[in-house]
């Protein structure tokens, strides 16, 4: 928790219901921000973004495995979040573990679809092999560097990278099998394809500090929230998830209002993110 000054919270507070923050932004507006492709080379792809002082690496493990129960034609994506004790100093011991749940589980209602599979950022049929018996199960790691706020909207970023840099190898079946017996088959991880990241959304949260709400808080700003609601939007403007926290309740109409800021926010976001993952692969192809 960032300890603040009676001065420091006025300042803030003040900045904010005049929407001119510390840092000079307004209330809808991003930090800066960086992206890296391929910064793990042992992964099938990965993916590093920088916010601000926010840093968040994410991985993808290609792996075979069993079609997930009751879904014999879908692959699975299984995500984890680890957050650095170094990031900051909450994060050592309990902190940190009861942290990385949350943001997992809240990366995991704007990724992983219904119970079906429909509304997965993936097309969980294309990670399909052999009916009932293999398919691709995608493990996405993340790991939180340093933390200066923005957490999820920052993860949600290098997973996004991350899918974009990964190549599933190609796989080939090489015998015919009975109902009882596990296939036989060549995996070639010199040829692998693209995955279609078209669905892959970017979550943007609205934090409520006083009587206004912001994009992309800094964690002293984080400091004085009495809620925020977290909005996972695709470039298509759907919204894939949503996740609050704060011990407020929030009105109808104010949640209603703090979903569309965030859908418009993301027109302009997601085309940035987009392009500067585009640049950081070619950064990565060219070196």
């Amino acid at each position: 928790m960032v300890a603040l000054s009676a001065a420091e919270v006025r300042f803030i507070q003040g900045g904010i219901a005049h929407d001119l923050r510390s840092d000079g932004r307004g209330r809808y507006h991003f930090r800066p921000f960086s992206i890296q492709s391929g910064v793990i080379p042992q992964a099938n792809g990965s993916g590093r973004c920088k916010l601000g002082a926010t840093d968040v690496i994410a991985s993808v493990k290609a792996e075979l495995g069993r079609p997930p129960a009751g879904r014999p034609k879908h692959g699975s994506l299984v995500i984890s979040v680890e957050c650095s004790p170094t990031a900051a100093p909450e994060f050592e011991g309990r902190g940190g573990e009861d942290l990385s749940l949350e943001l997992q589980r809240a990366l995991e209602r704007s990724l992983l679809g219904g119970p079906s599979g429909a509304g997965a950022a993936i097309d969980l049929s294309s990670l399909h092999l052999l009916e009932g018996k293999v398919c691709w199960v995608l493990y996405i790691d993340t790991l939180v560097l340093s933390s200066d706020g923005n957490l999820l909207d920052a993860l949600s970023i290098a997973i996004k990278a991350a899918l974009n840099n990964t190549g599933i190898p190609k796989v080939e079946v090489l015998a015919s099998t009975s109902a009882d017996e596990d296939p036989e088959l060549d995996v070639d991880n010199e040829e692998s394809s693209p995955l279609d990241i078209s669905r892959v959304p970017i979550t943007i949260t609205l934090t409520k500090v006083g009587r206004h709400y912001i994009v992309d808080a800094t964690a002293e700003e984080e400091s004085q929230m009495t809620a925020a609601v977290s909005v996972a939007v695709n470039r298509k403007g759907i919204v894939s998830g949503l996740t609050k926290r704060g011990g407020i309740g929030l009105d109808p109409s104010i949640l209603a209002d703090m979903i569309s800021v965030a859908r418009h926010v993301s027109q302009t976001l997601i085309p940035s993110v987009d392009a500067e993952i585009a640049a950081s692969e070619s950064r990565a192809a060219g070196s």
